[in-house]
């Protein structure tokens, strides 16, 4: 998806589901907000595309993806039509949006680690790259719809994408096997969200009223 080597066929094909799965997290979220068909397609296609754009803007990673493919719009977009289509037979919409969400966070990050390490970039601009390639998207989706982005939720996000993107990182150093690390950081990553979502493990909260001043 986002100029891959070819030999972690894994990751291409993870890359592909992520934007399909991200294009219909956008539909799902358009659906609440009443948006018309045309709408609902353009907000899957930021959705899914917009973390990575930033991403190549940011480290000056040139042509864009979708420019270079724009397949890629027409499966993002492809994805929220298909999710109009068939939103009224999910019965449980809030779990399948959580679901291709964590889907969507861990496989992009992984993709934008790939992208900065390919660039000779140093681990923290890999990590960052990675944050900023599967947390954006869904940041600029519950903007627009405006929602409160799950970033800023209880529930970990951003962590989450830190942790895969640490562990992912571990395989460039080690040379290990690249599609064997790719799987288990899928796992590692999707386990690590869904299970804070359910057990709603949260990081430490600032709190400050003014209070203390009076």
């Amino acid at each position: 998806m986002w100029n891959l080597p070819p030999s972690d066929s894994v990751l291409h094909f993870l890359s592909l589901v992520a934007v399909a799965a991200q294009g219909m997290t956008a539909a799902l979220a358009a659906g609440r907000r009443s948006m018309d068909w045309l709408g609902v397609c353009f907000l899957g296609c930021i959705t899914a595309l917009g973390g990575g754009t930033l991403r190549d803007l940011f480290l000056g990673h040139y042509p864009l993806a979708w420019v270079q493919n724009p397949v890629y719009l027409a499966l993002a977009g492809g994805a929220a039509f298909l999710t109009i289509l068939m939103a009224r037979l999910v019965h449980r919409l809030k779990i399948a949006f959580i679901v291709l969400d964590a889907i969507g966070l861990v496989v992009f990050t992984m993709a934008g680690c790939d992208v900065a390490w390919q660039m000779d970039a140093s681990l923290p601009i890999v990590i960052v790259s990675g944050m900023v390639t599967g947390c954006a998207g869904g940041v600029l989706r519950d903007v627009l719809c405006n929602d409160v982005p799950l970033l800023f939720r209880s529930e970990l996000y951003a962590s989450v994408s830190v942790v895969t993107g640490l562990f992912y990182a571990t395989a460039f150093g080690l040379k290990l096997n690249a599609e064997l690390w790719t799987i288990l950081t899928f796992v590692l990553g999707i386990s690590f969200r869904l299970l804070a979502v359910r057990y709603k493990w949260e990081m430490p909260k600032f709190v400050f009223t003014g209070d203390e001043e009076k």
